[in-house]
């Protein structure tokens, strides 16, 4: 499973606007809704259940918040861009800028996991997300996800 299984052109957020956690969660909530066909409301409730269990801030300004949730059959990526940087809680104590956010079934155990794992090595590159953070446009911004996994592959 690559990136391009993962996220789709219309999935990625250049510039989200949120004031908050809570408000980039819900935001993300929305067009992940809008990708996957599920409830937004199921969504958002399935993402702060699993921040109840800790933060999913990862650090260095990434956060790859995750649900597993029913009425899917496959896992879906929402990759965002904050315009500017919001607490998140995360590990570091430093504010997210950089947020992958995954939707996977109620029973995907080793994809979901593989998934995060991939998204997380990917974002671990500091020259990646500095060229991901440089990036404005929506179509830029999936070049780059897509490029740098295929060049970190290679």
């Amino acid at each position: 499973m690559t990136l391009a299984d993962l996220i789709a052109p219309n999935a990625v957020i250049p510039a989200l606007r949120a004031n908050s956690k809570k408000q980039a969660l819900q935001l993300l909530a929305q067009k992940a809704a809008d990708v996957t066909g599920l409830a937004e409301g199921d969504i958002l409730e399935g993402l702060l259940d699993r921040e109840r269990l800790g933060s999913t801030g990862v650090g260095n300004g990434i956060a790859i918040p995750h649900a597993k949730l029913t009425g899917i059959d496959r896992l879906y990526g929402i990759f965002a861009r904050l315009d500017q940087p919001v607490d998140f809680d995360s590990i570091d104590d430093q504010p997210v800028d950089l947020i992958c956010l995954l939707i996977a079934p109620e029973g995907a155990g080793a994809d979901h996991l593989k998934a995060l794992a991939r998204v997380s090595r990917l974002l671990r590159d500091k020259s990646i997300c500095e060229k991901l953070r440089g990036a404005t446009e929506a179509d830029a911004l999936y070049a780059l996800l897509l490029d740098s996994e295929r060049s970190r592959a290679a």
